[in-house]
């Protein structure tokens, strides 16, 4: 059975195919098949003027239907669709939603930080590793960030921020939000075990490969800040020729940084794994969930 996951984010659409097979248990494992990503960067846009503009609007549309004719050439059997921060502050994004629906057949949710959270979370990539520690997953996007934070085998919480990397190119988060972000951190994470930190977005995931570092190997806080001081000190386009970063990722690279070291810290944690997942990932495995419990498998 082929699936697929639309992640229609800040700064990129990701499209994410995989095909589900079993193991001799009955244990659902999901083979990625591929992944298309388009910068179509629409928190520039809509953090500033509150809409996407008509240009965007044609960008993700064409974007839509590409994805579609994919998800057919691969035989594709059931798709999710999801939008994020971005299409949650436009005031016409219902207005694109209905026209992708019209022209593609795809039928796109807007969904809350919150969820976006949980959905991340369905990797249960912590539920994989040691006992001894808690774990934080920081998920670092373009309009917001989520914290989901995960101990004593059970969810402890999870939650969404309105500080991303656009809106930090933008000038758009002031210390309130940053301050919440703390209290947050600081209250929540309390008296638990040891806390390691789990990363996921495109930004760790380049830091990460530029680490050098073996799968499986954690990033410590002091090389993030190694990082930050380092490529702070290049412009956009000396990044893109010295770190061989797209240009969509040389601007954010930097913010989402910043992000990344602030909730370590605040965390009190000196590593962060980088199992290279994302939202788009926790949407396929939330797709198959919902496709088991309505017995459609």
């Amino acid at each position: 059975m082929r699936l697929a996951a639309i992640d229609i984010g800040s700064n990129a659409a990701r499209l994410l195919i995989a095909e589900v097979g079993h193991d001799i248990t009955g244990k659902p494992l999901f083979n990625k098949l591929n992944l298309v990503r388009v910068p179509l960067r629409l928190g520039f846009d809509v953090f500033e003027k509150g809409e996407i503009s008509k240009e965007k609007r044609g960008m993700v549309l064409q974007t839509m239907k590409a994805y579609s004719h994919l998800m057919n050439a691969y035989g594709v059997d059931h798709i999710i669709a999801c939008a994020t921060s971005a299409m949650r502050d436009a005031r016409n994004s219902e207005d694109l939603i209905r026209k992708i629906k019209l022209e593609t057949g795809i039928s796109i949710e807007i969904i809350s930080g919150e969820l976006e959270a949980s959905i991340i979370y369905e990797n249960h990539i912590a539920e994989n590793m040691d006992t001894d520690h808690s774990y934080l997953y920081i998920d670092v996007g373009g309009g917001s960030t989520e914290l989901t934070f995960f101990a004593d085998g059970k969810l402890v919480f999870k939650e969404s921020f309105n500080i991303g990397t656009i809106r930090l190119l933008k000038d758009m988060v002031d210390d309130e939000k940053w301050n919440q972000m703390k209290d947050v951190i600081k209250t929540r994470t309390r008296n638990y075990k040891k806390i390691t930190a789990i990363g996921t977005g495109g930004n760790i995931n380049k830091v990460f490969s530029l680490s050098k570092k073996k799968d499986g190997k954690p990033l410590s806080l002091d090389l993030l800040k190694d990082y930050y001081k380092e490529i702070s000190n290049f412009s956009v386009e000396e990044r893109i020729n010295i770190y061989k970063l797209r240009a969509d990722r040389a601007d954010v690279i930097v913010p989402a940084l910043q992000i990344y070291i602030n909730v370590m810290r605040w965390a009190e944690t000196e590593e962060i794994f980088v199992p290279k997942i994302g939202l788009a990932d926790g949407l396929i495995q939330h797709l198959y969930s919902e496709l088991e419990a309505n017995k459609v498998l």
